[in-house]
């Protein structure tokens, strides 16, 4: 499988008037075509601000990128996504990487109607003609699931439920064909069904056109089962890395271990047959301070001395599986050799 985009120690800062908030702390990795990458963790975590940071889409300023490399591979070419100027960016942008917001009422126009705003995006990035950029909309609608698709394509954003409106979103981030997708937490304001939809409907578009997937969400429960790999997050690091069944299996953080012990499960029961959840006691760290430890020390059961020293590198623990910890949770004592 071949890697389509890799990231390396990205670092991103917001200038504000209480300091400098440390958001993206060296975050590192590699993005493979067709895969469906997780990136779970708190609110907070960075999740959202790292792959904002990478196609221009923090406001800057505050915002601004200060270390990194993003290469995008595409054939015989590859560029640094953290090199481009604006107008390079708003070509990457929807052109090779699609992008499905959050809240779709905040993120679409309510003055054109959903036919000329995915239109739109054919139109800049493909060079159809108007003709051409309609009838390849109407088409998209019906794709994403949306019902009697040419009279809709004058609808406006209001005229369209929750879950239609991210339909909308869906197509307009597919719109080119994009080599990868990125969704930011894209059925957090849904209800439970029409989540499920949701997924189910990115899932089945990944597997027709081939697309990478990037999925942001605080919910670990959500990826098990349509993520490849995730990525877990806190204080603008990764803490962890691991394909979905390994670190569902085998977490090796302590944050990780945090994380699922807060998920209910049907396959564990407490007393009286009631699930029991823990929840992880303390606060991550204020970001206004320059990270010089672990970033989960002050909440994490196993720190010692060391990690209140260090920053702890991503360190190798298994097949494709890494973890930013100097303790071995396995074996239950430090880590020999780091």
């Amino acid at each position: 499988m071949e890697s389509i985009l890799q990231v390396r120690d990205l670092v991103t800062r917001f200038y504000s008037v209480d300091g400098v908030v440390h958001a993206i702390n060296g975050v590192s990795f590699d993005l493979y075509e067709g895969e469906t990458l997780a990136i779970v963790g708190e609110s907070g975590s960075g999740k959202s601000v790292t792959m904002m940071s990478l196609v221009g889409l923090i406001p800057r300023p505050p915002g601004k990128i200060e270390g990194g490399q993003a290469i995008l591979s595409g054939g015989d070419m590859a560029q640094d996504l953290l090199q481009l100027s604006e107008d390079e960016l708003r070509q990457v942008r929807g052109g090779q990487i699609g992008f499905i917001f959050q809240d779709p009422i905040s993120s679409l126009n309510p003055t054109m109607t959903i036919g000329q705003q995915i239109a739109e995006s054919i139109t800049e990035h493909l060079g159809f003609s108007p003709l051409e950029a309609r009838s390849r909309t109407v088409e998209l609608l019906r794709y994403v699931g949306i019902p009697d698709a040419e009279r809709r394509f004058n609808n406006y954003p209001h005229h369209f439920s929750g879950g239609m409106r991210q339909r909308v979103m869906i197509a307009i981030a597919i719109a080119c064909r994009p080599k990868i997708v990125i969704a930011d937490e894209p059925t957090t304001a849904l209800d439970v069904t029409v989540q499920a939809q949701i997924v189910d409907l990115v899932k089945h578009l990944q597997e027709q056109m081939g697309m990478a997937v990037v999925w942001i969400t605080h919910d670990l429960g959500v990826v098990a089962g349509m993520a490849d790999r995730v990525l877990v997050m806190y204080s603008g690091t990764v803490v962890e890395s691991a394909p979905v069944d390994d670190l569902y299996e085998n977490p090796r953080h302590p944050y990780t271990i945090g994380l699922l012990k807060a998920i209910p499960r049907l396959d564990e029961k407490g007393e009286a047959g009631t699930e029991r959840l823990e929840s992880i006691k303390g606060a991550p760290l204020d970001l206004l301070q320059e990270l010089t430890l672990c970033p989960f020390a002050p909440r994490c059961p196993y720190a010692f001395d060391r990690c209140w020293q260090e920053v702890p590198p991503l360190i190798k623990v298994g097949v494709q599986h890494a973890a930013a910890c100097f303790y071995d949770v396995e074996k239950g004592r430090p880590r020999d050799g780091i």
